[in-house]
C-alpha cells in the first residue's frame, strides 16, 4: 500500500479544469502538463502547511507545559532527551522529502521527454519581441498551435538571456544565447493564452509579451496554408507583416512615439532626418534601407548609443527589405 495514500486522498484530483475553489492560486489548466504540476505543488503546500501547524501547536504546548513558574530553575525538573521522539521527527519528515523528490522528478522527466510525434515550431527571442517560425517558413509574432497535438518549441536567443513562460500551460524555459533549448506542451483547449518573457532582459522587458493561440486542427492547417505566402499581398501589407514578425515593433512605433528607437509616422516622407553627428539625410528609401542593413551607419539624433542589433542583413532578403520600406513609406505623412 502506498504510504502517502492517506495524504493524497485530501489533495485535489489530477484532472484538467478549475473549479470555484477559493484556495485555487493558478490560472486555468490549459495543457495536459498543467494538472500534474498543480497537484505536485498542492501536495508540497498542504504537507508543509500541516507541518507548520504541528510545529506551532507543539511550540505553544511546550511553552505552557514547561513554563518557568511550573518547572522552576532546577535542571532535574527540565525535560530530558528522548531518542524515540527524535527518531519520529526525523524519519517521518524524511518519508515526505522522498515523496516530494519522487513526484517532482516524475513530472520533470515527463516535461523533458518530448514526444516523437511532436509538431516542431522554432522560436527566436530578442529584445524585446518573439518570432515564431513554422516548418513552411512562415513567421509570426504570436504562437499559433493546433489543439490536441503535441507541440515542440525550439528556442533560441538573438541577444541576451530570455525565458519562455506560458502560465496557463505551466511551461517555463530559459532561452540561452548561443545554444538551442527545447520545451513541449499539448493543449486540448482552443483559446488565447498570454506568453511572457520571465527573465529581465532590459528596459522594455515588461513589454515582451505575446499570445499562444490554440486553434482546432483543421482551422490551424487552413490558417497556415493561407499565411505562408506574402508575395501575393500588396508590398505595404507584406511589409506590415514583416514589421510585426521581424521584431521591429518592439523598438519602433508607427505613431511617432519615442521608445527605444525612433518612431515612424511623425515625419513626412523625404523630409530631413537629423543624425547624431549633426548632419541630416532625407527620410527616404536609401536611409531606411541602410538603417536596416547597417544600423550603426546613420544613427538618428538622440539615440546614442545604438542598441539595434546588426544581424538583420542576415535575416531579411532584398524583397523583404523592399516590403518594409513600402510599409514605412505608407504610414509616413505626405509632403
Amino acid at each position: 500500500m502506498n504510504p502517502f495514500a492517506a495524504i493524497m486522498a485530501f489533495l485535489p484530483p489530477q484532472q484538467s479544469g478549475r473549479g470555484s475553489d477559493p484556495l485555487d492560486m493558478f490560472p486555468p489548466e490549459a495543457s495536459v502538463n498543467a494538472a500534474n504540476s498543480d497537484w505536485v505543488y498542492y501536495f508540497i503546500f498542504w504537507v508543509s502547511a500541516a507541518s507548520l501547524l504541528l510545529i506551532c501547536l507543539a511550540t505553544i504546548y511546550f511553552m505552557w507545559r514547561y513554563r518557568r513558574s511550573r518547572v522552576g530553575l532546577h535542571p532535574e525538573d527540565s525535560p530530558h532527551h528522548s531518542t524515540k521522539l527524535e527518531v519520529v521527527w526525523s524519519v517521518i519528515p524524511a518519508f515526505f522529502l522522498v515523496a516530494f523528490f519522487w513526484y517532482g522528478f516524475e513530472d520533470y522527466v515527463d516535461r523533458r521527454t518530448i514526444p516523437q510525434d511532436a509538431y516542431e515550431i522554432k522560436a527566436q527571442a530578442r529584445k524585446w519581441s518573439w518570432t515564431f517560425i513554422y516548418p513552411n517558413g512562415h513567421k509570426e509574432n504570436h504562437l499559433r498551435v493546433p489543439a490536441g497535438k503535441n507541440v515542440k518549441v525550439r528556442l533560441e536567443s538573438a541577444d541576451v538571456l530570455h525565458s519562455f513562460y506560458v502560465p496557463a500551460f505551466r511551461v517555463k524555459m530559459d532561452v540561452v544565447p548561443g545554444r538551442y533549448v527545447w520545451t513541449w506542451f499539448r493543449s486540448d483547449s482552443p483559446g488565447e493564452y498570454p506568453l511572457f518573457c520571465a527573465e529581465y532582459c532590459g528596459d522594455q522587458h515588461s513589454q515582451m509579451d505575446a499570445r499562444v493561440i490554440v486553434l482546432p486542427e483543421a482551422e490551424f492547417e487552413k490558417w497556415l496554408a493561407e499565411s505562408g505566402d506574402l508575395s501575393s499581398l500588396p508590398p505595404e501589407k507584406a511589409g506590415e507583416k514583416i514589421y510585426q514578425t521581424a521584431g521591429c515593433l518592439a523598438c519602433h512605433t508607427t505613431n511617432g512615439v519615442r521608445t527605444v528607437g525612433p518612431g515612424f509616422g511623425d515625419i513626412p516622407w523625404g523630409a530631413p532626418r537629423k543624425l547624431a553627428d549633426g548632419s541630416t539625410v532625407p527620410f527616404d528609401e536609401n536611409y531606411i534601407r541602410e538603417s536596416i542593413l547597417d544600423p550603426n551607419a546613420q544613427i538618428a539624433e538622440g539615440f546614442t548609443p545604438n542598441v539595434m542589433p546588426a544581424n538583420f542583413a542576415e535575416q531579411l532578403n532584398d524583397e523583404q527589405v523592399d516590403w518594409l520600406i513600402a510599409y514605412i513609406e505608407s504610414i509616413s505623412q505626405a509632403d
